[in-house]
């Protein structure tokens, strides 16, 4: 991984041995994997600069130079600041993983324009002087609490992005279903695509998208099951779906088949993130504590 820092608007690094003899134009376009009009614009404004200097696309590096990019100029945050903290769970110059409380929508729709996840991680940009786009890399329902994953300049939201479609991002979830199941452990691989029956429902069906869901039994209840999953496809609503279709509907989701007589929500959590950190190769592994609802549902179905 690029071992990049962060100076003022510029990401700074320098050539390693293996970007040597390579001209800059492909370097950054084929191995550092910047999308392609970001790197025409770079170039088109004079912002790559190798060793102080601005370079052409078809210069030349050595390993040992230092290359800069602009890649941090002032953004429009896009979103009114709250004025009320997100949870911060970890964070640096390329990356911000929040923890999501139950309740709240991650990002505006075109019906719901209050408060969302996306304003407070507005408002902590705002308050710590970085002037960047609010940019989240994955999603969670509203009703889903846990981790989730911002990017603060645009090259760490492609390469991150690129990360979520190659499944190097690891994100293991807890969920509390009804009824016994029984493995230990299970894999759940059937497609999911929408219902046509309810605009917000889907459903497994032979033409749906490809989707995976591993999963390990963690407690045992009574009535109930706590299992921990972790996601091979990142489809709309999948845990939810898949434990539905095998029989064991989420307790409290309701949209699904869950009853509400313990909780009043889904009850999933997105306990853990974990990656190898696009600028620099170092393993990040973040994890979430179990909100409150979760924790007192535990002690009702005990």
């Amino acid at each position: 991984m690029l071992n990049m820092k962060k100076e003022g608007e510029w990401l700074v690094a320098h050539l390693r041995d293996k970007d040597d003899a390579i001209p800059i134009g492909n370097l950054l376009r084929e191995e550092w994997k910047l999308p392609r009009k970001q790197v025409h614009l770079l170039f088109q404004h004079k912002e790559v600069l190798l060793d102080g200097a601005p370079v052409a696309q078809h210069v030349v590096g050595k390993a040992g130079q230092e290359i800069r990019l602009r890649m941090c100029k002032p953004e429009p945050l896009g979103l009114d600041p709250a004025s009320e903290a997100p949870e911060i769970l970890y964070e640096d110059d390329h990356l911000l993983i929040v923890n999501k409380p139950v309740g709240l929508l991650l990002h505006p729709t075109e019906r719901y324009h209050h408060v969302t996840l996306d304003h407070l991680v507005s408002g902590h940009f705002f308050r710590t002087g970085l002037e960047a786009k609010v940019r989240h890399v994955h999603r969670l329902d509203q009703d889903t609490s846990g981790v989730v994953l911002y990017a603060k300049h645009a090259w760490a939201s492609a390469l991150l992005d690129e990360m979520l479609r190659e499944r190097t991002i690891k994100r293991t979830y807890v969920a509390y279903v009804s009824g016994q199941m029984p493995k230990e452990r299970g894999k759940i691989n059937e497609p999911i695509g929408k219902d046509r029956n309810h605009g917000t429902r889907r459903r497994v069906t032979p033409n749906g998208d490809p989707a995976i869901t591993h999963y390990q039994v963690k407690e045992r209840f009574q009535t109930a099951t706590k299992v921990e999953c972790q996601l091979e496809t990142g489809r709309t609503h999948q845990i939810r779906v898949h434990f539905s279709y095998i029989g064991h509907p989420l307790l409290g989701d309701e949209l699904y088949g869950g009853k509400l007589e313990l909780i009043k929500r889904q009850a999933l959590h997105a306990a853990v993130l974990k990656f190898e950190h696009p600028f620099g190769g170092e393993i990040i592994e973040v994890t979430a504590p179990l909100p409150l609802d979760l924790f007192h549902l535990e002690k009702k179905l005990r």
